[in-house]
């Protein structure tokens, strides 16, 4: 299992601290495949940028997919604008992927047999390790999932145990990005709210 198939499943615990938004989760996951390219050796980043690392092909199809994604020759990709690029529909994928593995199954919401479906997470190995590993307090996946508000808000600047100034300056990104699509959803928000009393009038 990825860091990135584990902030899935936890994000889709049938009880959540708050709902994740689908934009919120997909940066999270593109962050949380670069770290596990990273782990792979894949990548590496210089400063902000992200550089190829070796030539091996995670086993994972998701992250494979990831790693050919990277931009191969200069001028190399900064972190942030990789968070953007592969986050792009990212949770939807995940959603796919997890589905096809059997991870997630599809029951029907209400009582109509003809309603919507909802996907809910079974309870394979998968989901158990993902499980134990955040009660664990593993400070990655415990970052990653702050960044889209699944453990909690964290005082800025406050990410115990990562160690590693590299996976720092990733989950740093990550947490930066979401909030700037916070940002964005919120100017949108109020833009639309002043056009709509535009229409209605005094």
């Amino acid at each position: 299992m990825t860091t990135a198939r584990d902030l899935f499943i936890i994000a889709m615990d049938p009880a959540p601290e708050r709902t994740v938004g689908q934009g919120d989760l997909s940066l999270a996951l593109a962050g949380a495949e670069l770290l596990d390219l990273l782990d792979a050796g894949a990548v590496t980043v210089d400063g902000d940028l992200v550089v190829p690392g070796g030539s091996s092909v995670p086993d994972d199809r998701l992250l494979a997919a990831a790693a050919a994604e990277i931009t191969r020759q200069p001028p190399h990709e900064r972190v942030e604008d990789w968070l953007w690029r592969r986050g792009r529909d990212l949770a939807a994928a995940y959603q796919d992927a997890l589905e096809e593995d059997g991870e997630l199954t599809r029951k029907r919401s209400g009582l109509l047999p003809f309603g919507p479906k909802e996907v809910e997470l079974v309870d394979t190995p998968a989901r158990r390790r993902a499980t134990a590993r955040r009660e664990q307090g593993d400070p990655v996946l415990a970052s990653l999932a702050s960044a889209v508000g699944l453990d909690g808000e964290r005082p800025e600047g406050e990410e115990p145990g990562l160690g590693d100034e590299t996976v720092t300056t990733v989950v740093a990104t990550v947490h930066e990005a979401v909030m700037e699509l916070e940002a964005v959803r919120q100017r949108r928000t109020i833009e639309n709210t002043a056009f709509a009393n535009v229409w209605r009038g005094p």
